[in-house]
């Protein structure tokens, strides 16, 4: 555990620092590559940190605390690599400092039920998707916050500070629309591959993660629907893509709450 602690701070300080390495690169026009060799440093320290807090003796546990920091590190490490090519680092002041939060938060809300037995590869195959997905729509969710103040910030007064660094509006909706469509593909694989896969949904108490899974996939569908037949943007984007993330979370985070910490059963 001592070590788990350490791997956990050095990859908060790393982050910490690639914070302020991209408030710097955007305010001064200093160089990227410190962003990109900080933020890789915290994620490969983070990812130490979750492989020991995960995997123990062959078994994978995933608590609620893990989850949360194995989420956030999926959508930095998203954010990291996206940004080698495009004109989105202006996001890893608001995804770094939360990922460094997530892994604090793996140390303060450890797994309540212990190690399980090993899965077999068609439910392996339905976690990953559907953590891949999470990652995705959790950098979705980011941007849309950023492109939130975005709106609010050209309709109060002229852009300043480090707005005047953020693409223009219809490239932020572009990209935000680019993640959601990428994270709805996941999202739709993982809730299939979960139907085929996962039985006695009502048995395991999964029923509610069920319906609230699909909700979330019917309000990115009709999002994503409307930005393709209506060319819906701006603050009716944002809210759709808000209220799909909060459906999502519940549907994992509120599943996971209930069964662990009130039923005392366990699910991925």
């Amino acid at each position: 555990m001592t070590f788990v602690i350490i791997e956990v701070l050095l990859a908060t300080t790393a982050y910490a620092a690639a914070t302020y390495a991209v408030y710097q690169h955007h305010a001064t026009g200093a160089p990227y590559l410190r962003v990109t060799l900080l933020a890789g440093l915290g994620l490969v320290m983070h990812m130490v940190a979750l492989v020991h807090m995960t995997l123990h003796t062959g078994a994978m546990i995933i608590g609620v605390g893990s989850a949360l920091s194995l989420f956030a590190w999926q959508a930095a490490l998203l954010l990291w690599l996206f940004s080698l090519k495009r004109s989105i680092g202006a996001l890893g002041l608001v995804m770094y400092p939360l990922a460094g939060l997530c892994a604090i938060a793996g140390l303060l809300v450890p797994d309540p039920n212990g190690a399980r037995e090993a899965l077999d590869w068609p439910l392996q195959a339905h976690i990953m998707l559907s953590m891949l997905a999470y990652g995705l729509l959790t950098l979705g969710a980011v941007q849309a916050a950023v492109l939130s103040l975005q709106h609010r910030q050209l309709r109060q007064h002229p852009p300043s500070g480090l707005f005047t660094t953020l693409p223009p509006l219809q490239t932020m909706e572009t990209l935000l629309f680019r993640l959601i469509g990428a994270g709805f593909f996941m999202l739709s694989l993982a809730i299939a591959t979960g139907a085929l896969f996962i039985s006695h949904l009502f048995e395991q108490h999964l029923a509610h993660k069920a319906v609230l899974s699909v909700a979330a996939w019917l309000v990115f569908a009709i999002l994503l629907f409307g930005r393709w037949r209506y060319g819906w943007r701006g603050r009716l984007a944002v809210r759709g893509v808000m209220i799909g993330y909060v459906v999502l979370v519940f549907a994992y985070f509120g599943s996971k709450l209930v069964l662990e910490l009130i039923l005392g059963e366990h699910w991925w």
